[in-house]
């Protein structure tokens, strides 16, 4: 076994030792496991620089990585399912599915919420993979050992880094987001190159060399450790910066995919001799990645990484959720694994889960060529997205033919779904105007759509999938063959007839970049990225409310009360006014409701019709609402145990908006 030893340094109660129905009380586990793989073995040659690690003395390569663990307290009466939280930027994300209040401190301890996840068995599993975490008891993290030249030195060689703030500020680490800093290997190399644009897709514009520096000048007093870049003109608002520069050391960040697998080969075949505290009490896992970790999955999927060195099937079942058609710099050398998208995204295509090509390069292939490759062992997969990552210009892409410009065919193996009329995030009631987690505005208050029960019924409908019990429900999505799906573009005219609406005046697309012949190999030898021809930035169409009709439509959606999108405008008061939220991270999207009455709507100019016009009355509106919660239960799409929090919110909007609140 990959997994040579799990320490458990703490076996503690869960939520004060409260009881899940029939399963009972919960205990939580945390310690370390500690890997070896064998750099030799086939399985792992997809692990790159993985030959340039330091071996012990049987030739293996040692790493470790922080894990937690909840079981139930009586493991006979789980479900027998493993559900593994990819944690994002080493944060628990999983109780999403509890729909658990949203907190920012990882300290914090787990909230139940309604208690899914443990109402229905699930062993719920956390585990280091990212290597760039910073050390805090609290976040979970992969101690990765870093790749040594043929003398044992260092690695050197250049990598970039993109900057984005709020507010103007002449200081940024040299890292996303507050992980560990890769600190130049000369602070006065003259070939460090900084650009500043204002739109991904512009050009940049270079700034003097002589205008930033590596260390930080205050008072005369030099910052000791050459961990930041400094400008003292300052870093305008908004505005996106990206700088390249040469660095040393590189950790081997593809063994964040080996931890993922070996520990849950280890947790479904490992015996309790060698320590496996899940030993005989599992048959499936599951992975759920969000966002940074939804593009993991898709990474982990491309590289093949899922059989372990037994030749065993690690996950059974795969969600990426929120990734779009990205990836990420998941197994690259001086990869940071933390950073989001915009130009530093390797080799984007291939796309689709099956065989297309790319009619910029001619280059043909398919996210699961390698997995079909090896006896077939192909996880069941579902990609789940949102508006926004539609309106980013990359989600389409995953189910669209490019050379044909129609829908592309899909595998046996996978659904795709996509949350019609959301944002990366599930919205909170009644709608943010200043988002929690950064202070940021945007230009209408956020999207307030919770599509936390389609989320349920996803992982439901995998294990029933996964298990024989019945086939997931179909696909959903915008689509080119049904006239659904359109270029973004098309729509601004819509989204301008509505009063107070900005729409975007240039929007986002994914573009062919040029990082060099060796990206293959997990090298980008061009930094900055050549930039090639754009794809296409398809999105839903919308209806005369611009709420969108391709998709899953929750009652938000089909029994309306609002028009909510997956993009907004960020606020002057951020800086850079014309650009959508999120493209550099943290995506989001408005809600912007319908007028109360019908001489409100005739007096805003408001082509949307009012709340009044629209139902005869409150119990109108909620008997429409709970026929529609209804229909999805029974296409498969939400679970009937969501219909009664469904109805609730539903009521509380209604109450909330007709009582002269805005958004």
């Amino acid at each position: 076994m990959a997994v040579t030893q799990l320490d458990i340094t703490s076996r503690t109660p869960f939520a004060d030792g409260e009881s899940f129905g029939e399963v009972g009380p919960y205990n939580l586990l945390e310690g370390t496991a500690h890997f070896t793989v064998d750099p030799e073995h086939p399985r792992n040659e997809a692990i790159n620089d993985l030959e340039l690690a330091p071996r012990d003395s049987n030739g293996q390569v040692r790493f470790s990585a922080d894990f937690a663990m909840l079981q139930p307290a009586d493991p006979d009466k789980g479900n027998r399912r493993i559900l593994f939280d990819v944690v994002n930027r080493g944060r628990k994300t999983a109780f999403g599915l509890n729909s658990s209040p949203r907190n920012t401190d990882p300290g914090a301890p787990l909230d139940p919420g309604n208690g899914f996840l443990m109402r229905h068995g699930f062993t719920v599993v956390w585990c280091g993979w990212q290597a760039d975490v910073p050390f805090d008891p609290n976040l979970i993290g992969l101690q990765a050992p870093d790749a040594l030249d043929p003398d044992g030195a260092p690695l050197t060689g250049r990598m970039l880094c993109q900057f984005q703030s709020n507010e103007t500020t002449n200081l940024f680490l040299l890292a996303d987001r507050q992980h560990d800093p890769h600190p130049p290997v000369d602070i006065d190399d003259p070939t460090s190159t900084l650009t500043v644009r204002d739109h991904p897709n512009a050009p940049g514009t270079e700034i003097s060399r002589d205008q930033f520096s590596f260390v930080r000048v205050e008072d005369e007093q030099i910052e000791p450790v050459p961990h930041h870049i400094h400008m003292p003109s300052g870093f305008e608002a908004g505005r996106i910066y990206q700088l390249v520069y040469n660095t040393k050391g590189s950790a081997i960040v593809g063994l964040g995919m080996a931890s993922v697998r070996d520990i849950n080969s280890f947790l479904k075949y490992g015996s309790e001799e060698a320590g496996n505290p899940c030993a005989d009490n599992i048959d499936y896992a599951y992975a759920l990645g969000r966002s940074q970790s939804g593009r993991f999955l898709r990474s982990y999927l491309f590289t093949g990484l899922n059989e372990d060195e037994e030749n065993r099937m690690a996950l059974d079942g795969i969600i990426p959720h929120v990734a779009g058609g990205m990836r990420g710099e998941f197994n690259l050398r001086f990869g940071q694994p933390s950073k989001d998208v915009c130009f530093i995204i390797p080799e984007l295509f291939p796309f689709t889960d099956t065989e297309q090509t790319d009619p910029i390069t001619g280059e043909t292939g398919s996210i699961l060529a390698k997995l079909e490759e090896r006896d077939n062992q192909v996880p069941k997969v579902m990609f789940m997205n949102t508006s926004a990552e539609y309106w980013r210009g990359d989600a389409a892409l995953i189910h669209t033919n490019l050379e044909s410009m129609n829908d592309a065919d899909e595998s046996e193996n996978v659904r795709r779904y996509h949350f019609a009329g959301t944002m990366h995030g599930s919205g909170n009631f009644p709608p943010e105007t200043i988002r929690v987690m950064d202070g940021l505005k945007g230009q209408l208050p956020y999207n307030s759509v919770d599509y936390s029960p389609l989320m349920r019924a996803a992982l439901i409908n995998l294990d029933r999938w996964v298990s024989g019990e019945a086939p997931a429900p179909d696909s959903l999505h915008p689509s080119l063959d049904k006239g659904t799906s359109v270029e973004s573009r098309t729509l601004k005219q819509k989204f301008d007839r509505i009063p107070g609406v900005d729409s975007p005046p240039a929007v986002t697309r994914a573009m062919n970049l040029d990082f060099g012949p060796e990206v293959a190999q997990g090298r980008t030898l061009n930094l900055p990225p050549e930039h090639g021809d754009e794809y296409p930035a398809l999105v839903s169409d919308v209806d005369e409310d611009c709420n969108e009709t391709g998709g899953i439509r929750l009652p938000d959606l089909t029994v309306p009360l609002a028009t909510y999108t997956g993009w907004n405008l960020r606020h002057p008061d951020n800086g850079n006014p014309g650009l959508v939220i999120g493209i550099t991270g943290g995506l989001a999207g408005w809600t912007l409701p319908f007028a109360g009455t019908k001489g409100q709507r005739e007096a805003a100019e408001d082509p949307r019709m009012s709340i009044e016009e629209r139902y005869e009355s409150r119990d109108d509106y909620l008997q429409q609402a709970l026929k529609a919660a209804t229909q999805l239960v029974e296409d498969g799409y939400m679970l009937e145990e969501d219909i009664e929090r469904t109805q609730e919110k539903a009521a509380a909007k209604y109450d909330y908006w007709t009582n002269g609140h805005e958004s």
